[in-house]
């Protein structure tokens, strides 16, 4: 019986079933190095097995219940544009409804960021949003994305769930060293490493990236001026199994990242500093720095009717934008030195019980207390009653704050299933948070899974949802402080962030046809109060939160997925409709004309993109690997009040890969990518619209060359 379900799990994990025979063969009765070495395999082998038996309990404790799950695995990983090299933005960009913007942000169905972030189905803390991606394509082994009526146990950023489940050295067993140069003076070492040593399974990640194009630049040339970054990364999975029923998981990372502003040249100067007048803006020296770690600690457990998972968390992230003191005088009056910081620790704890074979209950709780500080050291110039320029001599104005943040959440849900085809999951939560303000509010869920049929399947939900203002992005400016000065807000008028509260409705419909193809339709409809929102106010580029009084989003996706022996292949549409009225809070960041505009009309948010589309295909032929996909979006928002688009644009990416095998896992990679194919030169952003500080275009085309040693 041990040996049968040795086989088993080691088909359905990809493994080689000889493998797994030769590997559970009869130990000699001698003391001998070969039966002390079939020991090892053997305890090797029961650790894989018990690795993945937790895997699928713990799938059971926060499954997607309802709500729309599109997943990619490792194959998917390896074919899109740089494979596991490519920023992890970029990956998400190749899910259903995502939208690209400037600075590596991400907009999904219609909504600005509110993302969840899970490892191994354990929440990530949030840190500050800067040009970086601590998180890394390389260590996932599998991304899902949910979406939709989300079930009970998923609160506070509900636009969608990334539940990322990393690689283990249950399933990475041995190493890769990679090393990847291209275009834009890009080089990018990495190093991964996996295996089992007696109860403790291990893998661990790190690379280090300059390239010298760090953010988007600000003009249409194929040369970004002052554009450099370095960037490190690192990560670490150790999972110790106590026994067949439970084990202890510890995940690591650490990232440090510094980035070049990129200059735009021929800007005319609008100040006077110390007597001059002129200044190249070619000769600009903006820089950032960022920086992050977090620790998660987990414990499972599971038995025949009882699944738990309990955890601790710590992240701590920071961004530094030091401005280029003199440069930013002469062109914007102001010149703010920005130091963001956020500590977060907490606990979560999600169970599940089956009270019967037609009930399974589901609860848990979170908890999470941070302490974001923002400290700034402005030097502007004194202004006349007009706001001019009053003098060219600048002063020095430093403004500190801090702030604490504590959520608390609870939930409680039932999936019941009166028969075969149908099952409902209806539950609530309740939740707390406790930042400037304190909000609280009960969120029904329940959502309908239909399956007439096995190749078709309907669902329908509601969700009521509760989303806090993210501490870090709060605004705290103290306005009084810049009266008199070229920094001076001409709204004085500052009501707090508050957690924006809405209405969710999801429903679609998914069918197989055949064994090969899948195809998915889905459409979703929101109405808020205190919509949140995040902009770039300043010359600092650093995100800041505000509210919509009232909001709604709608629309829908259409996804295609196709797989036949060596070829496969996707295709995801999605279209959405975003606006919102009346700015309610962190009304001084806002000018006069645009406020008094959005108090009485209807705009559309700006990160609304009414079309939005990813494809790809690949083909897989001995040690050959072939591949493309695409990219479309039909323009973000620009102009006054966001009452224009930017220009659609498209780009398209090749990738070629062949594995040399050097016998056993010894083998060399070799890949080619190219990156925007035909040199398409498309805006981001123009620098207009709300929120929005300066123009970016998208990267232009690229060659990247990537050797691999697997061992």
């Amino acid at each position: 019986m041990k040996k049968l379900l040795v086989i088993t799990i080691a088909m359905l994990s990809g493994a080689s079933m000889a493998i797994a025979q030769d590997a559970t063969a009869s130990p000699s009765p001698s003391a001998s190095p070969v039966a002390s070495q079939t020991s090892r395999t053997a305890t090797a082998e029961n650790v894989v097995i018990t690795s993945e038996e937790l895997d699928v309990s713990r799938e059971q404790i926060v499954p997607s219940l309802g709500a729309t799950r599109y997943t990619v695995g490792p194959d998917r990983l390896d074919q899109q544009a740089l494979g596991e090299n490519a920023p992890f933005n970029q990956t998400i960009l190749r899910f259903p409804g995502v939208a690209q913007d400037s600075f590596g942000q991400l907009h999904l169905r219609g909504e600005h960021a509110n993302l969840q972030y899970r490892l191994d189905d354990v929440l990530l803390p949030e840190g500050i949003t800067g040009f970086g991606q601590e998180l890394e394509t390389r260590f996932a082994d599998n991304i899902s994305l949910i979406t939709g009526a989300l079930p009970a146990q998923f609160g506070f950023r509900t636009t969608g769930v990334l539940d990322i489940h990393t690689k283990n050295g249950a399933a990475f067993t041995g190493g890769e060293a990679s090393v990847q140069v291209g275009s834009f003076d890009t080089i990018m070492p990495s190093f991964e490493y996996g295996g089992v040593s007696g109860k403790l399974t291990y893998y661990g990640s790190g690379s280090y990236l300059h390239s010298g194009i760090g953010i988007e630049n600000p003009t249409r040339s194929s040369d970004p001026i002052h554009d450099d970054t370095d960037q490190f990364k690192g990560f670490g999975y150790f999972s110790y199994i106590i026994d067949d029923t439970s084990r202890l998981t510890l995940l690591l990372s650490g990232n440090d990242s510094n980035f070049q502003i990129p200059n735009n040249p021929g800007q005319i100067p609008v100040f006077a500093v110390n007597g001059r007048t002129t200044f190249d803006s070619s000769k600009l020296d903006e820089n950032q720095a960022e920086n992050s770690a977090y620790a998660i600690l987990a414990y499972q457990k599971k038995s025949e009717l009882f699944n738990m998972q309990a955890s601790v968390f710590t992240r701590y992230s920071g961004v530094l934008f030091r401005p280029d003191e003199v440069g930013d005088l002469f062109f914007n009056g102001v010149a703010s030195r920005v130091d963001r910081q956020i500590y977060t620790n907490g606990a979560e704890l999600d169970m599940s019980y089956k009270l019967n074979e037609q009930n399974t209950l589901r609860g848990g709780l979170l908890f999470t207390a941070s302490h974001a500080t923002v400290g700034t050291a402005t030097l502007v110039f004194p202004t006349l009653p007009d706001g001019s320029q009053a003098g060219d001599m600048p002063f020095r104005i430093v403004d500190n704050t801090s702030q604490y943040g504590y959520f608390y959440g609870v939930y409680l849900q039932d999936e019941w299933k009166p028969f075969e085809q149908l099952t409902i999951n209806f539950g609530g939560r309740f939740d707390v948070a406790d930042e400037t303000l304190t909000e609280s509010q009960f969120s029904p869920r329940v959502s309908i899974v239909y399956t007439p049929w096995a190749p078709t399947s309907f669902h329908i939900g509601y969700a009521r949802y509760f989303t806090p203002p993210p501490l870090e992005n709060v605004p705290q400016s103290t306005i009084a402080k810049f009266v008199g000065t070229t920094n001076e807000s001409a709204i004085t008028l500052d009501s707090p962030v508050k957690t924006e509260r809405a209405h969710y409705f999801d429903a679609g419909v998914t069918q197989k046809i055949g064994d090969d193809l899948q195809l998915g339709v889905d459409g979703f409809y929101k109405h808020a109060r205190n919509v949140l929102d995040e902009g770039q106010f300043g010359q600092a580029l650093i995100l800041s939160s505000f509210n919509y009084r009232e909001g709604e989003i709608y629309g829908g996706e259409f996804t295609a997925n196709y797989q036949h022996k060596g070829f496969s292949g996707y295709l995801n549409i999605g279209y959405e409709y975003a606006r919102g009225m009346h700015v309610s809070s962190a009304q001084f960041l806002f000018d006069p004309d645009e406020f008094a505009y959005i108090r009485d009309h209807w705009v559309f948010l700006d990160h609304d993109q009414r079309f939005t589309g990813s494809a790809g295909i690949a083909y897989r032929w001995n040690d050959w690997s072939f591949s493309a996909d695409a990219l479309y979006g039909n323009g973000l928002r620009r102009g006054f009040a966001n009452t224009q688009k930017n220009h659609p644009y498209e780009t398209l990416n090749l990738g070629v890969e062949r594995r040399i095998s050097l016998g056993g896992r010894q083998a060399i990679k070799v890949r080619f990518d190219v990156v925007n194919l035909f040199d398409k030169i498309y805006e981001l952003r123009d620098g207009s619209g709300i929120g929005v500080g300066a123009p970016q275009f998208g990267q232009r085309r690229g060659f990247y060359g990537t050797v691999a040693y697997d061992f």
